[in-house]
């Protein structure tokens, strides 16, 4: 009798499955090894292992799912791969606010910041809200700022600029601020860090409330309250929230305090809270925070407030863009998103705000055209850096495996696309990178990271060894200024740093995927179908499928260096493909190599809705030969 395989930390509730070590899957691998090689595909086009995201105890688990809720398989599985608990797949399917929101209090500060914005409510104080230059920023700054207009205000809000300002509230800001009567001053998205900022404000008599997710140090400033999941002090377990996030569960407080204090009435009633939460899901996606629990929540709730069209600036900037059909994550991030961020960039920053909170479509139609306009100005902008920027990095790295941290630098870069820089070249050289454009003896730069990588917490160390100016940040995003003397010593120390867990997180880096599927199967049905369990995105990625020995009938280059072509089964059907920014890297190269030949294909579907025609497109992430 063979040996019998345990199924260890099984999937919660799932009955035990008990399985003969003899039983093999997908080309000869056993069944009692995690993390096999899918498709025996160990070495791919770009260099990476396929493995499958289930090993037998979440293979168990999908197969209990299916059994007792009745969904597909494929779900199922995709469900599984996910961490969901078998008991959970009900509440999850349905994400409910109502359930997933905790009390506002359980962060540490939350009853003073409601209590002292109520005060500002009832006296009718001036009030102003800061908020950061991307769109978390723009999207927590008018959330709160509309729920403050509903309370019977009228606040000033100001976004800094990215050069002259840089990042979060300013000395020259808050006496501006202080010289328009504001008394209370509200920071989104900032603030955690400006010890000496805040304690002028203070001297000065404003008081500030503080709404921010970035890491916190020890030492905090001097503010009423100071509501931030990420400070040392605070159990909420909220930490995963971005500011717009967090501006919606300090609504929520508010709200229930002025309610409490018999401020709404019948001629004033209490504002919809979740007519906001469209603005909550484009900040929430925008920021590239997990897609877990309330996350999760905000931006399903989020998406089909969106779908209504109810605000006008949203509306303007959908058009804008030219989004055919209900809007969907990827559009937040990739449509709405950095047009409302070139803004901060390379224009007016407080453009995003304004879209977002007006009210007059004729305004929100001419900013929402000059946000498009700006959008494709920082497209430019951003190549011609990117050039530069991913030569002097071949020059340092070449094509050599080695180094824990890409650090590049240019004397006039500008400073509001080099987060976009380093995103890409943590891309191609799959490590984290830095970006810093120099403006004679001091540049300011951005950092993205690696899953895994936290690239806050390296940056905060440089900060305390004196080798920044100042710098923060989170895990998977990092801002600095550094002086130019400093920057040998800067890469020293993210490589000494980094390497230990860079070296971990790309030994980890093999592409998993969910299932294997053909060309046939691949219909609009089926995405919606697996669409359940999103929305996908950071924390909750989005399901993988191969395609295995489809023939690549057609492939060409497009655009600034894309890749389209066609997949075609073995028994004709058809599927397209399009593959982003590699046609001069190793998949694009493949890709354009392999026509008319049979391949193993990894992606992602999407639905594509042009004219009123809705069609199934495959989003390529890698490929492998067919052997």
């Amino acid at each position: 009798m063979g040996r019998r395989l345990s199924t260890g930390n099984r999937c919660p509730g799932a009955p035990r499955l008990d399985v003969p070590a003899a039983l093999w899957l997908h080309g000869g691998t056993m069944l009692d090894q995690p993390n096999r090689f899918f498709l025996n595909v160990t070495h791919s086009a770009t260099g990476r292992a396929w493995r499958e995201r289930l090993d037998l105890r979440g293979s168990q688990c999908a197969l209990a799912m299916a059994q007792r809720y009745g969904v597909s398989d494929l779900l199922a599985r995709v469900l599984a791969g996910r961490g969901v608990a078998l008991d959970e797949v009900e509440a999850y399917l349905d994400p409910a606010i109502k359930t997933l929101l905790p009390d506002p209090d359980t962060l540490t500060d939350m009853p003073a910041a409601v209590a002292r914005l109520a005060d500002a409510v009832e006296r009718g104080d001036q009030v102003a809200v800061f908020g950061d230059y991307d769109v978390d920023g723009a999207t927590a700054t008018a959330l709160l700022v509309d729920v403050l207009r509903a309370a019977g205000l009228d606040p000033l809000f100001h976004i800094p600029d990215r050069i002259f300002e840089g990042y979060g509230p300013t000395v020259g800001a808050i006496d501006q601020l202080a010289a328009q009567g504001v008394t209370l001053l509200a920071t989104v998205d900032c603030g955690t860090t400006s010890l000496e900022t805040l304690a002028h404000a203070r001297a000065i008599g404003m008081d500030v409330v503080v709404i921010d997710h970035h890491q916190a140090g020890a030492e905090l400033p001097q503010a009423v309250a100071i509501v931030n999941p990420n400070r040392e002090d605070d159990l909420s377990g909220l930490g995963h929230l971005c500011a717009a996030g967090l501006a919606f569960v300090t609504a929520v407080g508010l709200v229930r305090e002025l309610r409490r204090r018999g401020h709404f009435t019948a001629e004033r009633p209490a504002p919809d809270l979740l007519a906001a939460l469209d603005l909550v899901a484009l900040g929430t996606v925008a920021d590239v925070v997990p897609l877990k629990g309330l996350n999760r929540a905000f931006v399903t709730k989020g998406l089909m407030a969106m779908r209504r069209r109810g605000r006008v600036g949203l509306t303007a900037l959908m058009d804008a863009a030219r989004l055919d059909g209900p809007p969907r994550p990827f559009h937040l991030g990739f449509l709405l998103g950095p047009r409302i961020n070139a803004g901060g960039r390379i224009g007016d920053a407080t453009l995003g705000a304004r879209l977002l909170l007006t009210d007059d479509p004729m305004e929100a139609k001419a900013i929402a055209i000059e946000l498009d306009r700006l959008n494709g100005e920082r497209q430019e902008v951003e190549r011609a850096i990117l050039a530069a920027a991913e030569a002097e990095a071949y020059a340092a790295h070449g094509l050599a495996d080695d180094g824990a941290c890409v650090v590049v630098s240019g004397e006039g870069w500008h400073p509001g696309v080099v987060g976009l820089v380093a995103s890409r070249l943590k891309e191609r050289f799959q490590r984290p990178a830095f970006a810093i454009a120099f403006n004679g003896e001091t540049g300011t730069g951005s950092g993205r990271s690696l899953p895994g990588v936290d690239l806050g917490r390296a940056v905060r160390d440089a900060v305390a060894r004196g080798l920044l100016v100042k710098g923060g940040g989170h895990a998977m995003a990092a801002g600095l200024t550094v002086a130019r003397a400093r920057l040998g010593e800067l890469r020293a120390h993210f490589e000494a740093t980094l390497a230990a867990d860079v070296a971990r997180a790309r030994a980890e880096g093999a592409l998993t995927l969910d299932g294997a599927l053909t060309a046939g199967a691949a219909t609009p049905a089926l995405i919606e179908t697996i669409a359940r369990a999103g929305p996908f995105g950071a924390g909750n990625p989005e399901p993988v499928f191969a395609f295995p020995g489809h023939r690549l009938s057609f492939a060409e280059t497009f655009g600034a260096g894309h890749i389209r072509g066609r997949l075609t089964a073995a028994d004709g059907a058809s599927l397209r493909l399009a593959a982003f920014r590699c046609a001069d890297e190793p998949l694009g190269q493949a890709l354009l190599a392999a026509r008319g030949r049979p391949l193993h294909v990894a992606g992602s579907l999407e639905l594509d809705t042009w004219q009123g025609e809705t069609r199934v497109n495959l989003r390529v992430k890698d490929v492998a030969e067919a052997a």
